[in-house]
């Protein structure tokens, strides 16, 4: 079958490497990779790239849309045009921030019914673990979630309820039978509960204060949850996804781990990457998640990290809200909505970084589209610049 597209570059980012190629594809599928010198077939359409770029489409695993429920915080149409915008042709959809949150078979039917027609980029679904769901996970994994995500902290909205060791016990199993894997907000209640202190007769001043975030929600909390998860993986043979790692600190007992071949990968995120609590003014609420944005050498750790490859992939973890739930006219830390809007700028964020420390588009490749796709188990199809 000839291709009705045939794209040409002299910097083809593939699986071997970057080369000269012609990339032929057909019903949006990429058919072969050609010399570059391929003549074009009659009737197809060609596009010369030139001494630009060609890479794969961004796989962004970690993308909070919101809708249906909290469209005016983000919905399936301005998501999805964004991530066109920015390089990102696949995402996949978070189950919290929406109502209902994706924890039942059904609720992931209105959200599938909420994004149909809106959607600029290929689309795909997390369900959700929370307390006494357990018997919904089956369900909603043959409903096409691509895996469970389970926050061990609480969510900040009451429709996504945080889950402790116990209801972990009763879902990893289940998971494990199924072949699907657990995406966790690793963080434990217990060290940022002993951290509340910081707060303790802040005025308004004080509340505008990064650092006290920053000490609110100690590496301690992010250590000790994946401490756990490691530890039920080893029991479960679960596989176990730690999202957004913000802290070092957990590199060795994620490294020892991975030299026990237990099912364990990490991501962390473009803010972590680019910012640091150093350079974060007070009131400059625009910079709040969790976990925090952390020190300089925390920073520089987790490239070295990336180097390493002890972290996996990089993903948004994008979260948007309205100014007013952003506390942007006070610049209350305490009060401000946690989360970062990056889902249009992560690939040159992380672009910029990468290169100032002497990493390859190859590296980029690997981290944003090649990894994510294998951890949503849609590699046969995406994430590579290859035959399918």
């Amino acid at each position: 079958m000839k291709p009705d597209l045939l794209v040409r570059g002299r910097r083809v980012v593939t699986p071997e490497g970057v080369r000269p190629a012609a990339i032929h594809v057909r019903a949006g599928r990429i058919e072969r990779v050609a010399p570059l010198d391929e003549p074009l077939p009659a009737g197809a359409r060609g596009i010369d790239a030139g001494d630009s770029v060609v890479m794969p489409g961004v796989v962004d695993t970690h993308v909070h849309v919101n809708e249906p429920g909290r469209t005016e915080w983000e919905g399936f149409a301005t998501a999805t045009r964004a991530a066109a915008a920015g390089g990102v042709t696949t995402l996949v959809d978070m189950p919290l921030n929406s109502i209902p949150a994706t924890t039942t078979r059904e609720a992931l039917y209105e959200k599938l019914a909420a994004a149909d027609g809106q959607c600029h980029v290929d689309v795909g679904f997390w369900g959700g673990v929370v307390p006494g769901n357990a018997m919904e996970i089956a369900g909603l994994l043959a409903a096409g979630a691509l895996g469970c995500k389970a926050f061990l902290v609480p969510s900040g909205v009451d429709e996504f309820a945080h889950v402790g060791e116990a209801d972990l016990r009763r879902a990893l199993p289940e998971l494990a039978r199924q072949g699907a894997v657990l995406l966790a907000h690793a963080e434990l209640p217990g060290p940022i509960d002993a951290a509340a202190g910081v707060w303790e007769g802040a005025g308004a001043a004080e509340l505008r204060q990064y650092d006290r975030w920053l000490r609110s929600r100690p590496a301690a909390a992010e250590v000790a949850a994946i401490a756990l998860l490691i530890r039920l993986a080893r029991e479960t043979g679960c596989r176990v996804h730690v999202v957004h790692l913000a802290t070092p600190a957990a590199l060795p007992i994620l490294r020892s781990a991975r030299a026990e071949n237990l099912p364990i990968t990490v991501e962390t995120c473009p803010h972590y990457l680019t910012f640091c609590a150093e350079e974060i003014a007070d009131g400059a609420v625009e910079h709040k998640c969790a976990p925090p944005i952390r020190s300089r050498s925390d920073r520089e750790a987790l490239w070295a990290a990336l180097r390493a490859g002890e972290i996996d992939l990089v993903a948004s973890d994008h979260s948007p809200s309205p100014p007013e739930r952003k506390a942007v006219a006070s610049g209350d830390f305490r009060a401000a909505w946690g989360g970062i809007a990056s889902l249009q700028l992560a690939l040159p964020a992380v672009w910029t970084g990468a290169r100032a420390r002497g990493f390859s588009i190859c590296d980029l490749a690997g981290w944003m589209s090649a990894a994510p796709a294998r951890l949503a188990g849609i590699a046969a199809r995406k994430g590579a610049i290859a035959t399918w």
